[in-house]
């Protein structure tokens, strides 16, 4: 490589992966004393942090001969490591085949099929164990094929060594040693690992290590139920026997975590576009709103850098439509009525029909018999049984309780069996601060049973049809 008065020169793609700039944060911390920073992982050319784990793997597999010429990479991934592989592949001569979670953003299955993988799509939310699962599909692919590899970015040692040898360092040197907390999501934990370890070192133990986790993650404390943000956090299927964690995730990194929602990482990457001009994907905004969190606390002396593993262009219809995001309840539709000014005011908590309940259970649980009790209610993997809100991905059915009276009538053996047994289709779903009269439009009639009301991507309350007007 060298460098000339317009930038450095490379030689080949693989030298540009690496070397990120460093950005301060100007109007999204006015009020605040310490300095912040972006590691803006998104200038990397295949467009995230990624990349640098994709070519370390890569190399390492081919110094070995795990990966032989002509051989063929194989990933399960929620997306960035395996467009980082495919890049990668593409210009080594490898075939790549990627298997990717079904609630992916399309931009990225796009950015797969533009560098030439063949990418497998499979269900998102399956327990650990399911044959189905992203981990276990890749893994049996690469079996199965002649010359395959599995990348597998979970526990492999090069995934967390190149942030040791090349992010932590760079941030070292672009700060002037001066970064006083490092804050970064943990999605394998190779990243935050990594860095840590050099930062930790470099630093004598004065840079203190935040992990950025979506609320409902595990890694800090969650119950692991579904969330919006792609590419961070632990999810854990309620039917998973045994929760798995990356061994390459160094639990001892983390100093301590800041839990962030779905709400302010996507509205603080909103915020980031809009304010600052910085385009970044959802654990972006979740790293960024933990960042400004710590910054608050923090003096004139500190230095805050936060890892932005990738742009929004990959979200951009997802994070960055208002409809997706006025439909989820995670934003309001201009104009009125909304749904919430025309459906009433539901009564706080949603009564639900956990599925490995019991038919009789569920009837016995039954808030009252009134004009106000529920007559049709969400089919649910079951969670917290104090939950008063629920995961929209976790609602797997519907079912009507005065059907299942009927059945209990006509065969009182029915009231032991399992009410997920009795599941019909879920209910349909509208955002709170939708357009009361395009929510109309986009539902249509549909078959008189209530909907969903959901508030920040979880379902609160059932509302009836009739109640859009």
């Amino acid at each position: 490589m060298s460098s000339g008065p317009a930038g450095p020169v490379h030689e080949s793609l693989l030298d540009a992966v690496g070397a990120t700039p460093l950005i301060r944060l100007n109007r999204v911390t006015a009020g605040l004393a310490a300095a912040v920073y972006v590691k803006a992982e998104f200038a990397n050319p295949g467009g995230s942090v990624k990349d640098r784990a994709a070519l370390a793997m890569i190399q390492e597999a081919e110094r070995s001969g795990a990966l032989a010429p002509g051989g063929t990479v194989v990933e399960g991934t929620s997306g960035n490591t395996g467009v980082g592989l495919a890049m990668v592949a593409a210009r080594c001569g490898y075939r790549c085949v990627v298997v990717v979670p079904d609630r992916t953003a399309r931009e990225k299955i796009a950015l797969l099929r533009a560098y030439g993988a063949e990418v497998v799509l499979t269900p998102g939310l399956v327990p650990r164990d399911d044959p189905r699962h992203v981990i276990a599909l890749a893994q049996r692919i690469a079996e199965q094929t002649p010359g395959g590899w599995l990348a597998d970015q979970y526990t492999n040692p090069a995934n967390p060594r190149v942030h040791e040898l090349s992010t932590g360092p760079e941030i070292w040197a672009q700060t002037g040693g001066r970064i006083t907390h490092f804050v970064a999501g943990v999605g394998t934990g190779g990243t935050i690992s990594g860095t840590a370890r050099y930062l930790r070192e470099a630093g004598g133990g004065r840079v203190t290590v935040v992990g950025a986790d979506p609320e409902s993650s595990v890694y800090a404390g969650g119950d692991g139920s579904p969330y919006y943000v792609e590419a961070v956090g632990h999810y854990l299927h309620p039917e998973t026997t045994q929760d798995v964690w990356p061994q390459v995730y160094d639990t001892g990194a983390v100093d301590r975590f800041e839990r962030i929602s779905d709400r302010e990482s996507l509205l603080t990457a909103r915020r980031l576009a809009r304010e600052e001009g910085l385009l970044v994907g959802g654990s972006a905004g979740t790293a960024i709103a933990a960042a400004l969190r710590v910054a608050a606390t923090l003096g004139p002396d500190d230095v805050v850098v936060a890892v932005a593993p990738d742009s929004g262009r990959a979200y951009l219809s997802k994070y960055f439509d208002d409809d997706w995001l006025t439909q989820l309840g995670f934003l309001d539709a201009p104009g009125a009525p909304l749904v919430r000014d025309v459906a009433g005011n539901p009564a706080p908590g949603l009564f639900v029909a956990p599925s490995t309940h019991t038919v009789g259970a569920v009837l016995a649980a039954v808030p009252g018999d009134g004009p106000g009790a529920p007559g049709v209610v969400p089919v649910v993997h079951p969670r917290r049984t104090d939950a008063t809100t629920w995961a929209a991905a976790d609602i797997i059915g519907s079912v009507a309780l005065d059907e299942l009276r009927r059945l209990v009538t006509a065969d009182p053996a029915v009231a032991g069996e399992l009410v997920g047994r009795h599941a019909a289709a879920p209910l349909d779903t509208v955002g709170a601060g939708e357009s009361a009269a395009a929510a109309r439009a986009r539902l249509g009639p549909g078959d008189g049973r209530p909907l969903l009301l959901l508030v920040d991507g979880r379902a609160v309350a059932t509302v009836p049809r009739t109640g859009l007007g």
